[in-house]
């Protein structure tokens, strides 16, 4: 099948184009309002954009509380949601108004950042701390001229990491079990039976040839 995205006349019974775009992993995104209001919320199109320096992205639909948090004060937290907090994850993704924590109806503890005002998901393994570099807006389309979005993009100033998920001065990311978005109502579990490595392909001196070194990762970069 084919079919060109503004008119979107795919035939099926969803939009199949965030099924096609897999696995996303999961932005729990924590902000503080000029109140002190703490807000938390799930983003799927997130991602790292560059590690020198570090920095993340993410992107919003409209107006939130995120954008309105983020754009007012430039800072935000962002948590891994792993499998023990899906329930959690999926609850601090209602639509409550800017005057209530999501942490408080998702039952979440919160930890203190340490360079940043807005506190990050105690419970989860992995969290950043960012502030803001640029707000981007993203075009809207013909077809839904209400719906547009802003792309987030902030620098990492501080990176906490559960300790009992190191291992041999490695982060052991299966045994956190991070998740991620799939297509319509699906997530995924990365875990450490599904994980492997495969070495760099390795380049002749004259640069016209490439071979690939066979078994696991030596554990030497190239």
């Amino acid at each position: 099948m084919y079919y060109e995205t503004e008119s979107n006349e795919h035939g099926l019974r969803h939009d199949p184009f965030k099924a096609l775009i897999v696995p996303r992993p999961i932005g729990w995104v924590s902000t503080t309002s000029d109140d002190g209001v703490h807000n938390l919320a799930p983003f799927s199109f997130f991602n790292g954009v560059s590690d020198r320096p570090p920095m993340i992205m993410f992107s919003c639909a409209n107006r939130n509380d995120t954008l309105n948090n983020i754009e007012k004060n430039g800072e935000c937290t962002v948590s891994m949601a792993s499998l023990a907090l899906r329930d959690q994850m999926n609850l601090s993704s209602a639509p409550v108004a800017a005057q209530v924590s999501e942490f408080d109806i998702a039952s979440l503890a919160m930890a203190p950042s340490q360079q940043v005002r807005p506190p990050r998901v105690a419970d989860s393994p992995a969290a950043f701390e960012c502030r803001l570099w640029q707000v981007i807006a993203l075009p809207g389309t013909a077809r839904r001229p209400d719906r547009h979005y802003s792309l987030v993009v902030a620098c990492v100033v501080g990176i906490y990491i559960n300790d009992a998920f190191v291992h041999d001065g490695l982060v052991d990311t299966g045994a956190m079990q991070p998740l991620a978005r799939l297509g319509y109502m699906q997530y995924s579990v990365l875990e450490t039976d599904s994980i492997f490595s495969l070495n760099r392909p390795t380049v002749s001196d004259d640069g016209r040839q490439a071979i690939l070194q066979p078994g696991e990762w030596s554990g030497v970069y190239r």
